[in-house]
């Protein structure tokens, strides 16, 4: 179950940049209980963010399709506030920021 909810954050988008919140780094802890209940602890690029309040429930709403997941929570934290170097390789090199 967990790589299923990992392929679906593989295609939520952050609107301002091009790369996808898990490559992004945003998610900082993802959960997955015996009966498929998820937690999901992410960030997002600042707390004033214009996504901050709709792509938190994107996840949520995205997560909850997935045949069998029961329940869903969606927590954001901005703490350890979010910086570049949480990308991975290939969100860094997608952006041009390594070559």
């Amino acid at each position: 179950m967990k790589e299923k909810v990992i392929e679906v954050l593989n295609s939520i988008y952050d609107p301002e940049i091009p790369v996808n919140i898990w490559e992004l780094g945003f998610i900082y802890k993802l959960e997955v209980n015996k009966n498929n209940d998820v937690y999901i602890l992410m960030t997002l690029t600042a707390p004033n963010c214009p996504v901050a309040e709709s792509l938190p429930m994107e996840v949520k709403t995205k997560i909850s399709m997935i045949p069998g997941v029961n329940k869903v929570e969606v927590e954001v934290t901005f703490d350890p506030p979010w910086e570049m170097d949480m990308m991975t390789e290939a969100a860094k090199l997608e952006l041009g920021l390594i070559y």
